[in-house]
């Protein structure tokens, strides 16, 4: 995109400014002739043709008339290369996909095999007592009281959280755990009030609520880890948030304030919808 604005900038300057042309072709004139012999005749050409420029530009302004070219064909000319390129644009442009779009490019062949395949079920429920350890109230200290029915979330988003569950295990060795899926928007409004450091989204305004987003952990040793202060989850997160974006969800991690364990499946006109 820069290289063709200067591109446009430069072919305009040149035809319609004589001025610029003149600058032009005194620089190109400079470089020739500090080259090797073959080019010394061109360079000479140029600038012989430069002088003659400069002469004439001063004559115009020695007639107080205006440094832009009288020429018709010149001026036709920078008003072509102004708007054909943008003639083309509108029309081969195609529709934009934004995040929400309904429909999904999938390179990854067993990713489009899985998205299109056999439902997926959700793994076993790990007992309460999983998510009230230390290392898990460290960094949410309201976990406990946190929905992991899969039932709750939105089909499409389950299965697509499902695949990214199952290939981290396959591809990478990560068991995944859901920390939390569906959130009330009575739950939402409470965490907000905690402040930004845990949500910025007020009730109705997160995907939680609509059971398109969830927030998730690994399951190592008979015990869940979920700060990234641990190496080996860290490396995880990254290989998490990169299968996630490959089945269409949002990562968390890519965000301002981090969420690692998040991801949502953006869709519009849900945002703000009571429920």
């Amino acid at each position: 995109m820069l290289a063709y604005f200067l591109i446009v900038v430069t072919g305009v300057a040149v035809l319609v400014f004589p001025a610029c042309r003149d600058r032009l072709f005194a620089a190109l004139a400079a470089f020739l002739n500090a080259g090797k012999l073959p080019f010394l005749r061109a360079g000479c050409w140029f600038f012989a043709s430069s002088r003659r420029l400069n002469l004439s530009l001063k004559q115009s302004a020695g007639e107080g008339k205006l440094f832009i070219s009288n020429n018709p064909a010149l001026v036709f000319g920078a008003f072509l290369v102004l708007v054909t390129p943008a003639s083309l644009a509108l029309l081969i442009k195609k529709p934009a996909v934004f995040d929400f779009a309904d429909e999904l490019s999938v390179a990854d062949r067993q990713i489009a095999i899985l998205l299109e395949g056999e439902q997926l079920a959700p793994p076993s429920p790990l007992p309460p007592e999983a998510f009230t350890t230390r290392e898990v109230e460290m960094v949410r200290p309201d976990a406990a009281q946190a929905s992991r029915n899969w039932q709750l979330l939105d089909p499409e988003f389950m299965q697509r959280l499902l695949v990214v569950f199952r290939l981290m295990k396959e591809r990478h060795g990560y068991e995944m755990v859901l920390i939390e899926g569906y959130r009330s928007p009575e739950r939402q409004a409470s965490l907000f009030e905690l402040g930004a450091h845990v949500t910025q989204a007020a009730a109705n305004m997160s995907y939680h609520q609509h059971g398109l987003a969830a927030d998730s952990a690994f399951f190592r040793d008979g015990k869940v880890v979920i700060s990234e202060r641990d190496p080996w989850a860290m490396r995880g997160y990254q290989l998490y948030g990169e299968i996630a974006a490959q089945v269409g969800l949002t990562w968390g991690g890519n965000w301002k304030m981090q969420d690692y364990g998040h991801v949502e499946l953006r869709r519009a006109g849900v945002l703000g919808r009571g429920i």
